[in-house]
């Protein structure tokens, strides 16, 4: 494994985990920036992952990690952000499969719905499983055409011929 600069954001509902995770992230030899809270008190979570996937979008970081109770919140706001494919794990199979498939530069995780040993196992998987290319580099190209056309408030649809192509290989 590379040595690497990870992001780590979390709001309170992340704090516990997001420690376990720099731990287990040190230990492998990364460095982590920690922009999150630290500590159980309530604060708002946009203004943690905003933090990390600038970092992702403006080519800071590579990848970052987002914790708050249940990772949809952080997902959602930072897939706001152009360049930024953050993905909601609850399973080492969704870790896996979101970097072999969709290249993913964020992974969301809730601390408070998924155990501390899964968590580690989902970020190992999203650590260590190369993207794959290929066929999927088609759909990561077409999300990059959306993020162009609805950063410019234009309405955006898959070129006609690309549905040609999928009907014919049925």
């Amino acid at each position: 494994m590379s040595k690497d600069t990870i992001w780590i954001g979390n709001d309170h509902g992340g704090y516990e985990l997001k420690q376990k995770i720099v731990v287990f992230l040190e230990g492998k030899g990364f460095t982590v920036c920690d922009v999150g809270s630290d500590s159980t008190e309530i604060v708002r979570y946009p203004h943690f992952a905003v933090r990390v996937a600038r970092a992702i979008s403006q080519g800071e970081a590579r990848r970052g990690i987002l914790i708050c109770s249940t990772g949809i919140g952080m997902s959602i706001i930072a897939n706001r952000f152009r360049g930024v494919r953050a993905s909601l794990c609850t399973s080492t199979y969704m870790g896996r499969i979101t970097r072999a498939h969709n290249d993913s530069n964020i992974l969301c995780l809730g601390g408070k719905i998924t155990g501390e040993f899964e968590a580690l196992d989902i970020l190992e998987a999203w650590l260590t499983t190369p993207y794959e290319g290929g066929r999927h580099d088609i759909s990561l190209g077409l999300i990059q055409d959306a993020e162009v056309a609805l950063s410019k408030d234009r309405a955006w649809d898959p070129p006609e011929s690309f549905f040609i192509e999928e009907q014919g290989r049925q």
